[in-house]
């Protein structure tokens, strides 16, 4: 690999990174339009609850398919999601990764503040159109589900 391709290397290392991001920014900032940006058009998108599960529980075909997921987090007084550690592997505009989240869910019941926290694992595969990073396929698995009384 010549200096070229490395720094091209790094370059889309950032991108990517800064991909992963712009999705738990954009949950956070409740941007579902702006998040579903940030996807392929004929994107694949799946929930396990059961992360030991080969079958998906839920399965999203189609960027427009991923709104109602996006827009679920109106439900929620607040979030907060924290990107922990990750892998890549790349082969030219693919790349495939694992990163490590904490989702923080706020709501409030009866006058209480109920924090949800999820460990998660999202399982992505990314490409490059354009000189963009996009997912091409991202699955959520829950590793865990802790709720709180704040």
């Amino acid at each position: 690999m010549n200096i070229e391709q490395k720094l091209q290397e790094m370059d889309d290392r950032i991108a990517i990174r800064d991909l992963i991001d712009r999705y738990a920014i954009c949950a956070d900032t409740r941007d579902a339009q702006g998040q579903m940006a940030i996807f392929t058009e004929d994107t694949n998108f799946e929930v396990y609850y059961d992360p030991k599960s080969d079958t998906p529980s839920e399965v999203y075909s189609g960027r427009q398919s991923l709104f109602p997921v996006f827009d679920n987090l109106n439900t929620f007084l607040a979030t907060m999601h924290f990107n922990g550690q990750s892998t890549l592997t790349m082969e030219g505009d693919k790349a495939t990764g694992i990163t490590y989240c904490r989702a923080h869910h706020l709501n409030v019941e009866d006058g209480v503040q109920k924090i949800m926290i999820a460990g998660i694992r999202y399982y992505d595969t990314m490409v490059k159109l354009d000189g963009v990073w996009l997912f091409s396929e991202r699955k959520l698995k829950v590793a865990w589900i802790e709720n709180i009384q704040a």
